[in-house]
Order: C-alpha cells, then structure tokens, then sequence
C-alpha cells in the first residue's frame, strides 16, 4: 500500500504492489509464508524472511535509475521532487538463510523460519543484514558491484576493461597487468587483536538528551557503583593492508554493474536457552542485542563467540516467574539507551552505562489509567507483542492484543494515546483462550515523519491510525489486491503452536487450571 497526501488533503491510500501472488487454485506452502520483513534505512530495499529459512530481496526501481547517468544533480533533485508514481520494487536475490536443525541434547527440533531481519549499516558499498531463527543469528554480506555490460561496451580503453576482466578472473592477466599481477598478487589478510587495559570512570556523566534517566525517581536507591567491573577488554582490530596500484581505477570500476552476491560473515549461536523473540542494531554500528523469554545479550557485530548478558529475569526458581520479555528495541540514535516490553504490559527503558546488569536500573512506563474490573484475560490481553521508536526518538509505539498506544518516554504513567483495534473481541475471549488466538502476536510501526501508525488485525485487515483530529478513528484497509472482494470465510480449526511464548502460555494455563 502507499499513501498520497499534501497539506490541504487527508490521506488517500491506494493499492501499489503485490508479492508472491498465486494462481486460482494453486495452493500455498506453509514453507512459502511470510514471517519477518524489514526496510532499509534508506528505503530502497526490502528484505522478507519466511517460514522456509530464506530471505528474499527487493530492490526500489522507480524508472530513475536509467536516467541517472544522463541527468545532473539538481536535475536529479527535482526528479524526486516532482516524482509522483508508486514506489516499484523488484526481485534482487535470495538466499537460503537458514536451514533445519536438530538439538540431540535437549531432543529439540529448532525451526529454519526467519523470525527477525533486521538491515546493519552500509559500509563501502557492501550491505549487511542479520537474520534470526529461534536459536541462531547469522551476518549477511549483500556485496554489490555496480557495472553493466553496456557501460563496459562504451569504455575506451581496453585496458581497464581487460583489468576489470582479470579481477573477476574470466581471463588470464595480460599486459601491461601481467607484471603487476605477479608483484602484487592480493595475499591472505592476517588479522591481529590488540588486547588493551581502559580504566572506566564509576560515575559516569549523564548527557541533557538522557537526563530523564538521571531523575531522582528513576535511579534512587537502584544504582551502585560496580567496582569490580571497573576495567574491560577493548579488543582493537588491526588489518594489515594490501595496496594495488590501479585500486583506484577497480574502484571506480566496481560502482556499475548490479551483480549481487551473499555471504555469511558471523554466525551468534549458543547463547539463548529460549526462543529468540527479537534483534536490534544500535546507532553505533558496531554492536546489537538478541533477546529471548528470559534474557537480553548484547553482541559486537565482529564478535561471534562471546556475547553479555545484560539483562537477566529468570528467577532462582521457575515456579516464581511472572513474566518474560516479548520484544526489544535500541534507541534510534542514542546507542546507550534501549526498551523492552514484557508480557504484564510494561516497557522497560533502560540506560546501559548505569549498570553492567540492567534489568534492575530500569525507567517503567505503564498504563496507570487501566484501573478498574479485572478479569483473567487481563493480563494475558495486556501482554505487549511489539514496540517501536519513532524516528525522533520520543515516543515509543506499543502493540498489544486489543490496543495500539503511543507513549512519550518522559511520561511514566500512562500513554499519550490509544487507538483500539479489538474492542469487538472482548465478549469472545474465552473462546479465544481456549482456541489459543488470545496469544496471537501482532506487529507495529511508525511513519517517518512520527504522524502516522499502522498495524495489522484478522481477517487480513490493515488498520492506520494518525495524530491530530479524528486520528483516533483511524482508517481500516484489507491487505489484498482486490479490497472489495467477498470476505474469506470462516478458515479450519488451527492447530496447537509452540510459539509465543510457551512460557506465558503455561503460566497462564496453569493459574486456570
């Protein structure tokens, strides 16, 4: 779907593109189904995950893309400006990401289906996205070399198109590259880590942008100087480089042609005992969590094979537990600040230079106005499925089985607004606690501009709600190339899941019982 607007007109949303679209009659594998999906950054590609293990990419082709070599940069601004069409995406490539396992162990078999995506920053040209299932994360390298066989057709010198060829080696190095070749053959790159001893300052500073973390009733009573923690390992990677004479000419080379090719650079495994339920990457570039029922890790992107646990709920006996983390998400821009939700309805906001341990340095926003008549399905229905930061970093979007909400990170006690989704529902929660729907996990998310929030409902209903007046109403869009077609009707019994999360599900089923 995508949306038209201007300032004097409300939001006209129209029908754009449709993926993996099916024949009358042709059935749909359970392999073939969507589970994740994630945008880049910048908006020009998107990466979608299924329950097969693979990852597909698309890539943004507006028809712009053939003119670029004819037109200057104010020329190309205006093209933007005044470009009207729906955005196109187009197949790129795929690749299988994951693949079956079998945990003889714990007598477990772990699924090949993506849970998460989530795109990494762009470093020379090369993307990077991690992918999940319930136990590994795995670092895709998307290289991308942008040179067209027309573009070589149309170069003057044979030279460098003879160079071009040797690098991909299709052809035997020639001269004058013959000698070069031989003298300055690219060789094994040896890497060497420095191990270096920091001092850390105990009492650190707090930055304005994070002085809410800093109130006397956030941090009173909850923080304390960790002194055997005051040193770490800084791990400093040194590569040693290998200079070509002609490099520059390769790499001005290497922004043409469109030949992608994915490889698997890190592979974080062994670390979660639970499903993992979410993944983030910080601002920082270097570094993201992973985050199951139970606990949240964080990782270096370089780094594999070690991971720290910074937040830990598993309590000393099982029988104690009361509630487990749902989802996880680091702040867009500060790389020390993250949130997780959990399943009594809470997010956590949480700053990491305040403790190595963060669960119990925690700033908790919950909804203070939800006071009343409880019933047993309270709970379970306040459960928080899915939360996002807006693009400013402000507010925070929630996700729970009856309700959307938008909080504001500087006020604790209730969300600044509530959009309902399944009021319609609450006369049939015994009916869906007994056929498990009541567990149904949904996502969210949040425009760019922060006005403009969307998630998803039965029945392949897309609900939009937005800021200002009459947002609250919202707009409801079925996901389908032919909105006004005649509703599904009603599907076979679903069977039993074991996802979301067991832990949750048995707690609740044995308060029941």
């Amino acid at each position: 779907m995508t949306l038209t607007t201007d300032s004097h007109t409300p939001l006209e949303w129209k029908f754009s593109q449709v993926f993996g679209e099916r024949a009358a009659g042709e059935d749909v594998l359970d392999v073939d189904i969507i589970s994740s999906m994630g945008f880049e950054k910048s908006g020009n590609h998107l990466a979608v995950g299924d329950r097969g293990g693979r990852v597909v990419i698309f890539e943004r082709k507006d028809g712009k893309d053939s003119l670029n070599g004819h037109l200057s940069r104010n020329e190309l601004e205006q093209l933007d400006f005044s470009f009207t069409n729906h955005p196109e995406f187009r197949y790129k490539m795929e690749f299988q990401s994951h693949e079956p396992e079998f945990d003889y162990l714990k007598s477990l078999e772990i699924e090949e289906k993506i849970n998460k995506l989530r795109w990494c920053e762009t470093q020379y040209r090369s993307q990077f996205i991690l992918s999940t299932n319930d136990k590994t994360i795995k670092l895709w390298k998307l290289g991308d070399l942008r040179i067209s066989q027309l573009d070589i057709q149309k170069w003057k010198f044979p030279m460098v198109r003879s160079y071009y060829e040797m690098m991909r080696g299709t052809v035997e190095p020639d001269f004058p590259w013959k000698a070069i070749w031989k003298v300055n053959a690219p060789t094994k790159v040896k890497e060497h880590r420095v191990k270096k001893v920091k001092e850390m300052d105990p009492n650190p500073p707090v930055c304005t942008e994070n002085a809410l973390l800093a109130e006397r009733s956030f941090i009173s009573g909850q923080y304390n100087s960790s002194i055997d923690n005051g040193y770490h390992l800084e791990w400093t990677e040194k590569m040693a480089t290998n200079t070509f004479p002609s490099q520059e000419v390769h790499s001005k080379i290497a922004n043409i042609e469109d030949t992608a090719r994915t490889r698997c650079r890190r592979m974080y495994s062994h670390a979660h005992d639970f499903n993992i339920n979410s993944i983030s990457t910080n601002s920082d570039g270097e570094t993201f969590i992973s985050a199951d029922d139970l606990r949240i890790n964080l990782w270096n992107l370089e780094i594999s094979d070690q991971c720290f646990n910074i937040i830990d709920m598993k309590p000393s006996s099982m029988e104690d537990l009361t509630e487990v983390i749902t989802s996880a998400e680091f702040h867009p821009f500060q790389c020390n600040l993250l949130a997780y939700s959990s399943s009594r309805g809470f997010i956590h906001l949480v700053d990491m230079r305040r403790s190595a341990l963060c669960d119990h340095s925690a700033r908790i926003l919950q909804d203070g106005g939800s006071h009343g008549f409880k019933s047993f399905f309270t709970e379970i229905i306040a459960s928080i499925s899915d939360i996002k930061f807006s693009n400013d970093g402000r507010h925070i979007l929630s996700r729970d089985y009856m309700n959307l909400k938008l909080w504001d990170i500087h006020m604790d006690s209730s969300p600044v607004a509530t959009f309902k989704i399944h009021d319609h529902l609450h006369p049939k929660l015994c009916e869906l606690y007994n056929n498990d729907s009541i567990f149904d996990k949904f996502d969210c998310c949040v425009s760019g501009d922060g006005n403009h929030f969307a998630t998803g409902s039965y029945s392949n209903l897309l609900r939009i709600f937005s800021q200002g007046v009459g947002g609250a109403e919202g707009i409801t869009i079925e996901a389908s190339k032919n909105p006004n077609r005649n509703p599904v009707r009603d599907a076979a019994p679903r069977t039993r899941r074991s996802s979301l999360s067991n832990l949750t599900r048995g707690l609740y089923r044995l308060g029941w019982d």
